[in-house]
């Protein structure tokens, strides 16, 4: 048969599959082939380049790489990167692709070193390549193979003589049959992106070694075996060669075993975790070769429908990790992954799922070092056969893929198996159903019985062993916490999937401004034993790096490549920005994860909940301070130690001396800080490390006194309230000297990524609401001006935009604080007009002043921060005193929406560049009635409509003023980009505003 890149069948001419161990962990030679590789791209998948051609003049081109990002962020002389997240970007005729198919052919020249050894087989080893390939020897077509995110090895022993340069020629297409089942929500990206080696594999090499690492949580003893085997030379295909034993010696000097290879030990051990990774170095040994092993032991169950982890239920607080450079794609440097754990670590992170294909093999190292727990998921997905034909053609569903599907499940398998953070494994992602789901589950438990398997598109839980689902909405997952979810129609099926942990694999679509609701779905994961908890969408923005017209780098999406067809934003939807940034969604994510919750309670206490499973609290300390703004007027320390998995309440001390009201709230914060690491932990825990923490508000601020100053009416029938100053239509002019560009009240914000998608269950987004009610095209007009007995300037207006008869009836109340020119107090009282369905933005004003350097004023307020928060994304927003910069304020979301929102803020000013300002103080703030403290501020040194049109973050330049919203209410953000919209506690609709606010100048 001749194989071509639409053949569907398993690799052709490989190695089978084996064990990786780290890099350095194996006595054997190994040599990197990573470098500088000549390259030329050819339009079709027939190059008719003779595999002989050296390419002397071609191109040169870096390995590991992809060609469309070879030279990033300025050209693309080889295609560009393209983005799609469900479609295929060609005709669903499988097996086949376009005729039009770029195809790299890549050369290079191996010599074997000099101190190569002999005897043995010499592999050559691709890491990962994308996405079908051949191997040529000195012009001998060796090997095809396929698997992107796979290893595949080619034997080359026969073929290599001692000091003779050899020409080894690869073929790469970008589109082959095996993109039917790697339709990843990812940019299209080719190459040979992971590293190539040359490697020794001595007689009797240690090819397969198996560790079974097992933890008695009862009795506190480990046991310990190792099998060890070596893989037959010649094989034909993936799995068809044979594996014979090897005789070994296994040692673990810490622990004093000495065992041969097969032996069973069991021993006192400390067990590995995520909270606690404790790792002890096996050492593998034959005559020939020696691998020393990092491993933990421990034991991954399910009883009664619970996951435990060493006999412990476990909380899977964890995210989806694409792996993902914003120069480099799908190619990242060890770094890049110390980076990212490193990252995760510090956010109270536990888990991550690779979605959707096995990692780089050194990732895994770095989770079972630093205490990750992993879902290893297979390289599949086929998500763009569900349309209307039901998943017609699916390759799930398809006898003629079997082999290809199980080949994939076995080499992951095999090369991932012995590490101890991979506690489930996954067939895949968004693949349909069909008679491989069953073979590929067969395939893992004949090779590792140990582990639970997991796979979302089997919502029937047949053949799997945990029952999964993606952004299912709270009320369902209360539903399945309780046992009480709908049934399926087979009883048997029912009841056996009844029995079962449930995990949302995708929850909490992180996309832009979000997600919002996460401790909603938090709080019912700790609710519901059953609940195994779930995985964040996702970790990282894909945000390639590339360069405008001017040269102004920034980051790039879906049609900024100008692809025929793409998915735009939806590739940036991760907790970080593209260049690692932590989001202010990853902020929340931290504070949401806590492993020691701090919670205010309604009766004016705290619940203090350790949510570790191993681990009680002694490492921390409970440091308590009482503040006043800036100003700390207590502190001390609790006396507390709470045990795994406990919780008490506490309250401020009984002699606690509470001052006065004054200007600013008085809280009394509550915060869990681990202030050392110890030797488990050094490598990522930063001294004064924040494991939870929690407030209660104790003295609210002083009300305002009354004012009791007038207006003055000017000459040309203007009006002057303090800093303010109005012409006679009542239109404000300015305040506290500057010129002002927009005065009324508001209720449109510009949407983000989540308000423009319609949540499921929804007929219109947020945003349609919001355009469909024309709250974008608000206008004012004055309905009455008048200055009453008591001195104040009362000025009645009807809001309202286009096509509607719905608006809002205000009133806005001026009155000098006194006949001082510094202060004033502005009421607003808003009513609704009108029928209004479904949500507002936002309820408040919206200023804009001159400011030819909007951006350098500075901002101290008291209230929520230091970061943004929404009504559902305000974990991490504590009350207190903060400052910032305009600048330092936006959030430089990768595609620009709303942001920045400030709450409960009691008091704000604002410093201008020539010393001047503008403070902000709290007076009555009600919202239908009921009220709150303090107010939401946001500001900006560009309007929401300029907010609105930018595609990215370089193109928002300031426009010479200050803008500013001081609202009574936003709405939340939600994740209704993909998932739910936002929940009922955090919507807001049109109600009654009234807002006390005082002005004064400075």
């Amino acid at each position: 048969m001749t194989i071509t890149h639409e053949t569907v069948a398993a690799p052709d001419g490989v190695v089978a599959p084996r064990f990786r161990p780290p890099a350095g962990a194996s006595s054997a030679a190994s040599v990197s082939l990573d470098g500088e590789w000549r390259f030329r791209l050819f339009p079709h998948a027939d190059t008719g380049v003779d595999r002989a051609e050296p390419g002397e003049d071609w191109d040169r081109l870096a390995v590991p790489g992809h060609w469309q990002l070879a030279r990033a962020p300025h050209a693309w002389p080889y295609g560009v990167p393209e983005y799609n997240n469900v479609t295929f970007p060609f005709p669903i005729e499988p097996p086949h692709v376009p005729d039009d198919n770029p195809t790299g052919e890549y050369r290079t020249t191996l010599r074997l070193p000099a101190d190569w050894p002999d005897g043995g087989r010499t592999l050559l080893r691709f890491e990962g390549v994308d996405s079908w390939f051949q191997v040529a020897l000195d012009g001998e077509l060796l090997a095809t193979s396929h698997g992107s995110r796979l290893p595949t090895e080619i034997d080359l022993t026969d073929r290599l003589r001692p000091g003779t340069d050899h020409l080894l020629a690869v073929r790469v297409t970008k589109w082959s049959a095996m993109s039917y089942v790697e339709d990843q929500d990812q940019w299209w990206l080719s190459g040979i992106f992971r590293s190539v080696s040359l490697e020794h594999r001595p007689d009797g090499a240690l090819d397969d070694v198996r560790v079974h690492a097992a933890y008695d949580h009862t009795t506190g003893q480990g046991t310990l075996r190792v099998d060890a085997f070596t893989v037959g030379a010649g094989a034909a295909g993936a799995a068809g060669a044979g594996r014979d034993a090897v005789a070994a010696r296994v040692t673990v000097p810490e622990l004093g075993i000495d065992a041969a290879s097969g032996e069973e030990v069991r021993v006192a051990v400390e067990p590995w975790s995520a909270e606690r990774p404790r790792l002890y170095d096996v050492v593998v040994a034959t005559d020939t070769e020696t691998v020393t092993l990092a491993v933990g032991f421990r034991t991954v169950s399910i009883e009664d429908g619970v996951f435990l982890v060493n006999g412990r239920p476990v909380k899977l607080r964890g995210v989806n990790r694409h792996e993902f450079d914003p120069l480099r794609g799908r190619s990242v440097t060890p770094e890049r992954m110390l980076e990212d754990v490193l990252l995760m670590k510090r956010h109270h992170i536990n888990a991550v799922r690779t979605s959707h294909y096995p990692p780089h093999p050194h990732f895994l190292d770095l989770c079972d070092r630093h205490g990750l727990y992993v879902i290893d998921e297979n390289d599949l997905e086929t998500h763009g056969f569900t349309d209307d034909r039901g998943w017609e053609g699916n390759p799930v569903n398809d006898p003629d893929w079997t082999e290809v599907l199980v080949d994939r499940v076995t080499r992951m398998v095999r090369r991932d198996g012995h590490h101890a953070s991979i506690i489930l494994w996954s067939l895949g992602n968004e693949a349909g159903g069909g008679m491989n789901v069953p073979a590929m589950a067969d395939a893992i438990r004949a090779l590792d019985p140990s582990r639970p398997i997991h796979y979302e598109g089997d919502w029937s839980s047949e053949h799997v062993d945990v029952y999964s689902r993606m952004y299912a909405e709270t009320g369902y997952v209360d539903l399945v916490g309780q046992g009480i979810e709908p049934a399926l129609e087979r009883a048997d099926a029912d009841a056996r999937r009844r029995g079962m942990p449930f995990l949302q694999c995708e929850y909490a679509h992180a996309m832009g401004n979000g997600p919002g609701g996460l401790s909603d779905y938090d709080a019912l994961f700790d609710r519901y034993p059953r609940l195994m908890g779930g995985f964040i969408w996702e970790w990282i923005d894909h945000g390639l790096t590339r360069t405008d017209a001017d040269g102004t780098p920034f980051s790039a999406y879906g049609g900024d490549f100008g692809e025929r067809f793409h998915d735009g934003t939806f590739i940036a939807d991760g907790l970080l920005l593209p260049d690692r940034t932590p989001s202010p969604g990853l902020v929340e994510t931290a504070a949401v994860f806590a492993p020691v919750r701090i919670d205010a309670q309604p009766d004016g206490t705290l619940l203090v909940r350790n949510r570790y499973a191993f681990r009680d609290t002694s490492h921390a300390e409970l440091r308590w301070t009482l503040h006043r703004g800036a100003e700390e007027l207590a502190s001390g320390v609790l006396d507390l130690v709470l045990g795994a998995g406990a919780e008490t309440v506490v309250r401020p001390p009984a002699d606690l001396v509470l001052p006065e009201p004054g200007d600013a709230p008085v809280w009394w914060t509550l915060r869990a800080v681990q202030q050392k690491a110890d030797a488990l932990e050094e490598a990522w825990l930063q001294e004064g490390f924040v494991l939870g923490a929690g407030q209660l508000l104790l003295v609210e601020p002083a009300p305002l006194a009354a004012p009791s100053g007038r207006v003055t009416i000017e000459d040309d029938g203007g009006y002057v309230a303090g800093p303010a100053r109005f012409d006679r239509r009542g239109d404000l002019r300015s305040l506290a000297g500057r010129e002002i560009h927009a005065f009324r009240f508001d209720a449109w914000r510009a949407p983000t990524d989540n308000d423009r998608r319609a949540g499921m269950w929804r007929g219109l987004s947020d945003a349609e609401v919001w355009r469909s009610t024309s709250l974008h095209l608000l206008a004012e007009r004055k309905a009455g001006v008048a200055v009453r007995e008591d001195g104040a300037l009362e000025i009645d207006a009807r809001i309202a935009g286009p096509t509607t008869r719905a608006g809002f009836a205000t009133r806005y109340t001026w009155q000098p604080v006194t006949d001082a020119p510094d202060a004033v107090d502005l009421v607003v009282d808003v009513r609704p007009k009108g029928r209004w369905p479904e949500s507002v933005a936002r309820l408040g004003v919206l200023l804009a002043l001159d400011e030819p350097r909007a951006a350098d004023a500075g901002v101290r307020w008291t209230g929520l921060g230091p970061d943004e928060s929404y009504a559902d994304s305000r974990a991490a927003a504590l009350g207190g005193a903060w400052e910032h910069s305009v600048a330092e304020w936006q959030t430089r979301y990768t595609h620009p929406q709303e942001n920045g929102a400030r709450r409960g803020v009691t008091s704000a000013a604002v410093s201008f560049a020539d010393g001047s300002g503008l403070r902000i103080d709290a007076g009555e703030v009600t919202v239908g009635g009921r009220p709150q403290v303090g107010f939401e501020l946001s500001l900006r040194p560009w309007s929401d409509e300029a907010l609105d049109r930018a595609a990215h973050p370089h193109e928002l330049v300031p426009d010479g003023r200050l803008w500013l919203h001081v609202d009574a209410a936003q709405h939340g953000v939600g994740s209704a980009a993909c998932g739910p919209g936002v929940l009922p506690n955090a919507q807001l609709h049109a109600a009654p505003v009234r807002m006390r606010l005082r002005l004064t100048a400075f």
